[in-house]
């Protein structure tokens, strides 16, 4: 009774203590990240041009990514400025799930979008049918529910293990893995079981992608026209960029032995897929997309516009 009570009535402590140039930079990051994701989900929601699937689909990743950002980043900035490092067993476990929830969706959002660049390239005279906006939903609701079955399902095993030890998490957020670390249970099979599920959900949309990027290779080099060719590279060399940048730290995260981990690098790993990819994906999808950037372009031009005739 004398650890349950430990466990239960534990505040942690987030050992992310750095120089305040670093937290000035990850601030403006955040701010940046934040007014991208905004920008880009307002202008899709308000283009009637922009009401497509690929579109829908950018806005979901980027409603995501705003929320992935305003998970971590607020309470380690809040943090540094109050000098109060803890953070309460129920505020921890909220924090990671919302984290697992996020990013489970993601994975399966990427997958979800490999597909919809597969119908618009393989079946361009089909495309309205299969990727309409019912299934467009129906798609998006698919990725957050696996999302959400992962995050609940992963913090309520990891937040009931007894937490004797130490109560210093070598994190800037409550991560599973480094909360399992600083947990006196026998966590072995968990983290055994833990490494299976991780293999199957970022395996399952894996190969989704990669047959679809299979079937579109094959498709762009039957295409006749270079310019075909070259639309349908552009269109698709954005997505692989994200997947990429996103799989490629969550492979490390999740897949890679413990013998390759160490502190500094989950950190560093981290940072990239929370803080970093939320500010790298707007800018791949905004500069690389013409549509986009003319939306962003008339919003502006209406603006000032508006503006010199109130004056």
């Amino acid at each position: 009774m004398q650890l349950e009570n430990q466990t239960f009535g534990t505040n942690f402590i987030l050992l992310g203590k750095h120089s305040s140039l670093l937290y000035s930079l990850i601030f403006i990051i955040f701010v940046v990240a934040l007014t991208e994701n905004v920008t880009v989900v307002f202008l899709i929601q308000s283009n009637p041009h922009l009401h497509t699937a690929m579109y829908f689909f950018i806005s979901q990743l980027s409603l995501m990514d705003m929320m992935f950002i305003c998970v971590t980043v607020p309470k380690m900035l809040l943090d540094q400025v109050t000098g109060i490092h803890d953070i309460s067993a129920p505020s921890c476990g909220m924090q990671m799930v919302f984290y697992v929830t996020l990013m489970g969706a993601e994975v399966f959002l990427l997958g979800a979008m490999s597909y919809d660049r597969y119908v618009a390239i393989c079946h361009p005279l089909r495309y309205h049918i299969f990727m309409n906006h019912r299934v467009c939903i129906l798609l998006a609701t698919v990725c957050w529910f696996l999302g959400s079955v992962d995050g609940c399902m992963l913090t309520s095993i990891t937040m009931n293990f007894l937490f004797c030890k130490s109560r210093e998490i070598q994190h800037f957020f409550c991560e599973v893995l480094a909360l399992l670390k600083i947990s006196c249970s026998d966590t072995s099979l968990y983290e055994s079981v833990m490494y299976v599920c991780c293999v199957l959900m970022l395996l399952i949309p894996l190969t989704v992608i990669l047959n679809s990027y299979s079937l579109i290779l094959l498709t762009v080099y039957r295409m006749n026209l270079a310019t075909s060719q070259r639309k349908a590279f552009v269109t698709c060399s954005s997505h692989i960029t994200v997947v990429v940048l996103f799989y490629g730290a969550a492979l490390y995260n999740y897949m890679f032995p413990a013998s390759y981990h160490t502190a500094e690098k989950d950190v560093l790993v981290s940072v990239f897929y929370t803080i970093l990819t939320p500010i790298i994906n707007p800018l791949i999808y905004s500069i690389r997309n013409k549509d986009v950037t003319a939306a962003l372009k008339k919003m502006l031009w209406s603006k000032l516009i508006l503006a010199h005739f109130q004056k």
